[in-house]
């Protein structure tokens, strides 16, 4: 092959290549962050999961689901939108193992986002709820004797200007 012709061939590629670039979406959505971590080990129990995008969610037809090592859904339904996030409540977890969170989010003008992750939720060896207990208020700080002393002196010294300040006034008054 000639000098020539080599380059007709690789000119008209380089087009079709160079367009097939350009035509390409100039952002795409993507998974940006989850909470928890994907692959992650959590001993405390989430009371939600967050997922976030690339690009602002619109509010409605948005899925978030979990689901216990069983297939047992493990989250309340109720979904949340805040911009780039979407979150679902929890129900209370219990049993330690693998979860599987599901999502299914859509943006304007972009395709839909979906696909899955896992986090892994260690559970102490037994859950205990806390037993409310009274507890004594807590004595606030009293002033001290010098304070008290401070505060009375400030008081009297400032009766004796006020005094000092009319009978001043008063004698201006008369003078006029």
């Amino acid at each position: 092959m000639g000098r020539g012709r080599s380059r007709l061939v690789i000119a008209p590629l380089a087009i079709i290549f160079a367009s097939l670039v350009m035509l390409a979406p100039a952002s795409a959505n993507s998974l940006v962050n989850t909470t928890p971590i994907s692959g992650s080990t959590v001993t405390i129990a989430p009371s939600f999961v967050i997922v976030t995008s690339q690009v602002a969610l619109v509010l409605d037809g948005n899925e978030v689901l979990v689901t216990d090592s069983s297939g047992n859904r493990v989250d309340d339904g109720t979904i949340t939108i805040d911009g780039m996030s979407a979150s679902v409540g929890m129900k209370p977890l219990v049993d330690a193992g693998l979860y599987t969170v599901s999502y299914l989010l859509f943006a304007e003008g972009e395709d839909a986002l979906e696909g899955k992750f896992t986090f892994n939720f260690s559970a102490p060896s037994a859950i205990t709820i806390p037993d409310p207990s009274v507890t004594e208020p807590t004595k606030s700080a009293s002033s001290s004797f010098g304070t008290n002393v401070f505060v009375i002196g400030m008081l009297v010294l400032a009766f004796f200007i006020l005094i000092g300040l009319s009978l001043y006034a008063w004698k201006l008054f008369k003078n006029r």
